[in-house]
């Protein structure tokens, strides 16, 4: 359930009548969108609807042929080279295979945001950062692992931990539960969960996962050819009048 301070929490991210076209396929066709500081937003849609280019132009890896980007109210897509990483800075990227480097070890694997972007830091201090992050996914003693070794569940708690090593005030989530189990999806809810409520980190998931989607927003926008045809609470989506998203709705609910 979402706190009454919740909704009234600063705008953390605004996506402002963005459009983007590639040849003759027009992708997004005039996004319009908030993120709330604290919030967990779910991009929901099927297969082709545009949730990974929504995404790109969040982080800046896609300008908008129209419209605009806004992070803590600067524009993202007019910002280049040094500016624009600084800006990425806020942002933590959880990938959707983990996309932990198979050569290194888990300790590596979480380091890794340290090495690049604080060279100079003790290495005690990085061992230290390093185990307190990942403790908060329940990953204690694991740092000598590598990636080949660990399960999807916990190869995807890694890929949190290293996304979260410089303190983002975003976090991404590219597609988590996909090719995962039940048992294991739960575990990632539960990680995406656990993240926003002890990290306070603004979260947002794409995702055409319904009951992952479900269990963990705040707010769900859903995404169909383009456009953003429903946007609310969980309990307000489930309402939906639109036929694409009642449909897509009821092939989940109406097994339950």
């Amino acid at each position: 359930m979402i706190s009454s301070a919740a909704t009234k929490s600063p705008i953390v991210m605004s996506v402002q009548d963005v459009h983007k076209r590639f040849d003759s396929n027009h992708v997004l066709k005039g996004i319009s969108l908030d993120f709330r500081e604290g919030t967990t937003t779910v991009i929901l849609g099927g297969s082709g609807s545009g949730k990974t280019v929504l995404m790109k132009h969040l982080i800046g890896l896609l300008s908008p042929d129209e419209g605009r980007v806004f992070v803590d109210g600067e524009d993202i897509s007019s910002l280049k080279g040094q500016a624009l990483n600084t800006l990425r800075m806020k942002f933590g990227m959880v990938f959707q295979w983990a996309a932990l480097f198979d050569s290194m070890n888990v300790y590596e694997n979480v380091a890794f945001p340290l090495r690049e972007h604080e060279p100079n830091l003790d290495e005690e201090e990085v061992k230290k950062r390093v185990a307190q992050k990942l403790a908060l996914f329940g990953l204690e003693g694991i740092e000598a692992k590598n990636p080949a070794d660990l399960s999807g569940g916990m190869r995807k708690r890694v890929g949190l931990a290293r996304a979260i090593m410089m303190n983002p005030r975003i976090v991404l989530y590219d597609e988590p539960t996909t090719g995962l189990d039940p048992i294991t999806t739960k575990y990632v809810d539960d990680m995406i969960l656990r993240a926003a409520r002890e990290l306070k980190v603004t979260s947002v998931v794409i995702s055409h996962d319904i009951a992952s989607a479900f269990n963990v927003a705040d707010y769900i926008a859903f995404l169909y050819k383009g456009e953003i045809v429903e946007y609310g609470t969980p309990a307000q989506l489930r309402k939906s009048k639109h036929p694409f998203v009642s449909e897509f709705l009821d092939t989940w609910f109406g097994r339950q």
